[in-house]
C-alpha cells in the first residue's frame, strides 16, 4: 500500500491498464459523485466490504479513495493483508480531488 497525492495517483492510473478504482465511501457520500471508472465498495459496512473485496482478481493493481483518505488508507491495509499485491491510497481524498466527477444523480 502506498498513499499518492492527486498528482501521482492521477498519472500512475493513466498509464496502467492493469488497474480498478475503488470509491470506499458510503451511500449518501457517492450520491455527490465519483471518480470516472470507480466501483463502489462501502468500507464501512464491514462484511460486505470484505465480502466483495474477495471477489477481486489479487493481480489487479487498486486505486481506492473515500473522502478524506482515512477509510481508502484503511481498506488498502486490508487487502494487502488478503494478499492483493498493489494498492494506492488517494491522500485528501475526494475532498481535496480537483478532477472530474460523475454524476450519480
Amino acid at each position: 500500500m502506498k498513499n499518492l497525492l492527486q498528482e501521482e495517483w492521477k498519472a500512475q492510473l493513466s498509464n496502467d491498464k492493469n488497474s480498478i478504482i475503488i470509491d470506499t465511501r458510503t451511500l449518501e457520500e457517492y450520491k455527490s459523485g465519483i471518480i470516472e471508472n470507480a466501483i463502489v465498495i462501502d468500507f464501512l459496512q464491514q462484511d460486505l466490504f470484505l465480502e466483495e473485496v474477495n471477489k477481486l482478481d489479487k493481480t489487479k493493481t487498486y486505486y481506492l479513495y473515500c473522502r478524506s483518505g482515512n477509510r481508502s488508507g484503511k481498506a488498502c491495509l486490508i487487502m494487502e493483508g488478503l494478499g492483493f499485491k498493489e494498492s494506492f491510497n488517494l491522500m485528501g481524498g475526494i475532498n481535496d480531488w480537483k478532477g472530474e466527477k460523475v454524476s450519480l444523480s
